[in-house]
């Protein structure tokens, strides 16, 4: 069966931002979209297109949030932060050293991709343990849940956002990425946005979501 595939709505682009070049873990706390770049964290404000606040924390790749505290890829470990202050609470080891991308929360667990390794794992975040590894065909950068609905970026000589079966890692929907456009970073703000970083463009964009029934 062919997978549905259409052309991502691309509905706002910002950046790139003054000394923040590269854009690589993306995630959304309700108010403000977080967006990591090397050496901090940025908190973007999606309506104004501004930045409002940052932390300096590594900040090499993926980014998540579980309601309260902010979770931060850096290397081969996952710090947790607190958001007000900036403090890393605690670290846990990530999946591997050099290979890990994207990141979300969901039902209690980090969802941890590896770009080369082209798999999504499930992390207990007390301690980092795996707890389940869905196969990709593909290289995975950014990962959300939305809906129930696993979505990952993917980042190849094309660029597309992805839904896939949580189970076995089928590719249900293929949203495409206009050509030189690629997806870092993936957020989803639970309703009708997905917030891609765009790596070494510098830029944010929004990406609608396709409707649903």
């Amino acid at each position: 069966m062919k997978t549905p595939t259409s052309p991502a709505d691309i509905v706002r682009e910002f950046g790139p931002f003054p000394g923040n070049p590269r854009v690589h873990g993306v995630t959304y706390d309700g108010e403000v979209v977080w967006w990591a770049s090397d050496n901090r964290l940025n908190a973007f404000d999606p309506d104004s297109g501004e930045i409002v606040r940052f932390l300096e924390v590594p900040a090499h790749s993926g980014t998540a949030y579980d309601g309260r505290h902010l979770y931060q890829l850096s290397e081969g470990r996952i710090q947790k932060i607190n958001p007000g202050t900036g403090e890393i609470l605690s670290t846990i080891p990530a999946p591997s050293e050099d290979d890990n991308s994207g990141m979300a929360w969901a039902e209690g667990s980090l969802w941890v991709g590896q770009a080369d390794g082209k798999k999504i794992h499930q992390l207990d975040p007390k301690d980092g343990a795996i707890l389940r590894t869905i196969q990709s065909n593909r290289v995975v950068t950014g990962v959300t849940w939305v809906d129930g609905e696993l979505w990952h970026g993917t980042w190849e000589d094309e660029s597309e956002i992805r839904h896939i079966d949580p189970q076995s890692g089928e590719v249900l929907e293929s949203l495409t990425m206009p050509e030189g456009v690629g997806v870092s970073g993936l957020e989803s703000d639970g309703k009708d946005r997905f917030f891609c970083g765009g790596g070494s463009s510098g830029k944010l964009r929004v990406v609608k979501r396709p409707k649903r029934g």
